[in-house]
């Protein structure tokens, strides 16, 4: 009877990707996936460290893992990911159940610590020294039209307020052959679209000092894959974002004119106390540069309500910024402070939990307002769409399938398109999907 094991994943892409990572190599050690928990022998949680709620979900995760192993102490548990980064073996102490932590720089020294799991030891491997990727990636990938490709992995910035840099480390890129030899794996297995990845996505290549190794000429190399695909790319960095970038994907075919660009405030003395490397000027001109170059883009940024310090003035600039700009699609959060963070130990500037609730109401009540703006302009026209997924509404087949620059579209369809490209023509705009007929 073969062993079996879950992972539950939360947080960002990078996480998903590494539990396609860590799937693989389960599944070459022998285990069989399964999709319920309580059927698994090994189970794992891959943690977010982003957000202190994300940190309390995991560990809440944990303890009912930890309650049934009371009943079967047979089962192995285990934590990975930005939250064991953080905390360590001091995890041992308030998870005795646990039997395996491991961080984000040794991934790929998984299947030996399976083995020393299963053989009875407990297991916490923490360094700060990345363990080299094998020539051979084992993956797992979900069963989604999509492939997400890290490219790069940790971060240089230190902004006050983030806890990347001490979960993540700092930035190491990929060789580009190692990249564009797993793009072509996921292309040949039917992917259609491919995501590059990176903390900083657009800082890709710069610690490998040869000046042609820049995400620019990556996206070149890939667009050159044969195959109809997308390529997408995520996280940029303002001040990284290249005019040779802008034009490589004006250039390529394959690139879809989208850019995700955190913008985090729109107050230039809160960006600076956020030590982001611009001011609200800077990031308008980069902004405006990319909108004046493409016919159609779209451009979405991140903002935090409630920086310590911020005053309701400064605040405001955040939502008049985002008017102004006309970004399409923001994530926004509450600012929560983080351990080892410059801004986490400005306890006397915190602002109380009600004032920054308030304000994240409001931002997110502007963030709405202009998602719903962006999409009422693609109303009446035609566009090219991937097809994702298909699911009933309403008694209705529908097929769900996203436009080059990322928006979410719904249209009927008594045929499964999933992973085909197909024209529609947008017939009605909502909040955060549009809705269209096919052409």
């Amino acid at each position: 009877m073969s062993r079996k094991f879950y992972i539950e994943t939360m947080g960002c892409q990078m996480n998903k990707s590494d539990t396609e990572r860590l799937e693989g190599m389960f599944i070459e050690l022998g285990y069989e996936k399964t999709d319920n928990h309580k059927d698994a022998d090994f189970l794992i949680v891959s943690t977010c460290a982003i957000r202190q709620t994300s940190v309390d979900k995991a560990y809440s995760q944990l303890g009912v893992w930890g309650k049934r192993k009371k009943k079967n102490p047979d089962i192995k548990i285990g934590i990975c990911g930005c939250a064991a980064e953080l905390d360590k073996e001091s995890l041992f102490k308030r998870m005795p159940y646990l039997d395996l932590i491991f961080g984000t720089h040794n991934i790929f020294k998984f299947p030996e610590f399976v083995k020393r799991v299963e053989n009875g030891e407990k297991v916490c491997e923490i360094t700060n020294i990345p363990y080299p990727e094998p020539e051979e990636l084992k993956l797992n990938r979900a069963n989604t039209v999509g492939a997400w490709i890290p490219i790069i992995e940790g971060c240089n910035n230190f902004c006050t307020y983030c806890v990347v840099p001490f979960t993540r480390g700092r930035e190491r890129s990929r060789l580009p052959e190692l990249i564009v030899k797993e793009v072509e794996t996921a292309i040949k297995s039917g992917k259609k679209e491919i995501t590059l990845l990176g903390q900083n996505v657009d800082s890709y290549g710069k610690d490998l000092h040869n000046p042609d190794i820049t995400l620019a000429n990556l996206l070149r190399k890939i667009n050159a894959i044969e195959g109809k695909f997308r390529i997408r790319f995520v996280t940029s960095y303002p001040t990284d974002i290249t005019d040779d970038l802008i034009e490589a994907v004006a250039q390529c075919d394959k690139v879809c004119e989208f850019f995700h660009i955190p913008m985090q405030s729109g107050n230039s003395r809160v960006l600076k106390a956020m030590n982001r490397r611009y001011d609200r000027e800077q990031y308008f001109e980069i902004f405006k540069k990319i909108r004046n170059r493409f016919d159609e883009v779209e451009i979405t940024s991140d903002f935090i309500a409630g920086f310590p310090g911020e005053t309701e003035e400064e605040f405001l600039d955040t939502l008049s910024a985002i008017e102004e700009l006309q970004i399409d699609y923001s994530n926004t959060a509450i600012y929560s402070p983080r351990p080892f963070t410059k801004a986490g130990k400005m306890t006397e500037l915190f602002i109380p939990d009600k004032i920054k609730e308030e304000r994240f109401k409001r931002l997110h009540e502007v963030n709405c307002k202009m998602t719903l703006l962006s999409n009422q302009k693609l109303v009446g026209k035609v566009y090219e769409v991937l097809c994702e997924s298909q699911k009933e509404k309403k008694g209705r087949l529908m097929m769900n399938a996203r436009t080059r620059t990322g928006k979410l579209v719904h249209f009927p369809s008594d045929k499964d398109l999933t992973g085909e490209f197909v024209n529609v023509k947008i017939t009605k705009a909502q909040t955060w999907c549009l809705y269209a007929e096919q052409v």
